[in-house]
């Protein structure tokens, strides 16, 4: 009996990791009404860190790693850092429906990159999962800038004044899918070595200091806010950050990469029902549906990755 709970152990924590990461996007758009968005994911990194900093710091933990596994977990604060850098700023370039088709390719790249990186080969069951998770990802990512005429699927993927810069809004969005499979497939390899609160300090402080560096250089005013953008901006480090992100890094430890990253796709079926409970957006049958494909999905992967 307890060999079967402590097996069940990493998918109850990754559940928890996707119902927490879910609440970003609630928090995010509280706080972009003070906050431009990319001094908020550096406040969010930053106050995270300070945070784990008592805790989390232990020095004799990184002297037994080697010159190579200390470069992948500054790889993985470097990758953390971009992803957030690319993937907020593409939306000021593109539609939230592209923006979140494009990020929605993430496990895909992490399933394709980790037979080669981590030497984890993938079920047949992993890619059906996966295929089935990044359409769910999709249908709900298109819903809202699409409709159906007749036979022809009609979207409004362009605001008339951004067609010059939309392919660069895409361009980030897809850069930002990449860095987060850098982030998933730097902490696996880094992560049985390592244990979390060690890893995760250094991880989000590396990130923190990158997004500042972004913030200063593209001049955005980092202070002062008002005590209501602060408490949002704590609630990001807090919730979506130390227990979301932690979470699926503990997860690593346990679960191969490309089934961890599929969890992320658990976001947004987390993000509807959360709306529905505090934004009083109530899901359409277009998100009820996306929403049971990535489910499925999820579902058909974790039956073939038991945990090591």
């Amino acid at each position: 009996m307890k060999g079967r709970f402590s097996s069940v152990v990493p998918y109850l924590v990754l559940l928890l990791g996707i119902l927490a990461i879910s609440t970003a996007s609630i928090l995010i758009r509280f706080a972009q009404r003070e906050v431009p968005s990319l001094v908020i994911a550096a406040y969010r990194l930053g106050i995270a860190t300070l945070l784990l900093l008592p805790v989390g710091w232990r020095q004799k933990e990184f002297a037994p790693l080697s010159a190579r596994e200390r470069l992948w977990v500054l790889a993985s604060g470097l990758f953390l850092a971009c992803h957030f850098a690319a993937w907020i700023t593409s939306l000021e370039y593109t539609t939230v429906a592209s923006s979140v088709v494009l990020v929605t390719t993430t496990p895909l790249w992490v399933a394709l990159f980790s037979p080669l990186l981590l030497r984890e080969k993938n079920r047949q069951e992993v890619w059906l999962g996966l295929v089935l998770a990044m359409i769910g990802g999709i249908w709900i990512g298109l819903h809202q800038s699409c409709r159906i005429e007749g036979l022809r699927l009609i979207c409004g993927w362009v605001n008339p004044d951004q067609k010059s810069t939309i392919w660069l809004g895409n361009l980030l969005a897809l850069s930002g899918a990449f860095f987060a499979s850098g982030y998933m497939i730097a902490g696996r390899r880094v992560r049985p070595k390592l244990s979390l609160l060690p890893y995760i300090t250094v991880v989000y402080g590396v990130a923190a200091i990158v997004l500042l560096g972004f913030a200063v250089i593209t001049r955005q005013s980092l202070w002062p806010y008002s005590p209501h953008a602060l408490m949002y901006l704590m609630a990001l480090a807090v919730i979506p950050q130390i227990v979301g992100h932690s979470a699926f890094n503990w997860a690593l430890r346990f679960l191969p990469a490309s089934f961890v990253t599929l969890g992320l796709l658990g976001e947004p079926v987390g993000t509807i029902i959360l709306a529905s409970l505090f934004l009083m957006e109530m899901p359409t049958w277009s998100e009820v549906l996306g929403g049971g494909v990535i489910l499925l999905g999820i579902y058909l992967a974790s039956r073939a990755n038991p945990p090591s």
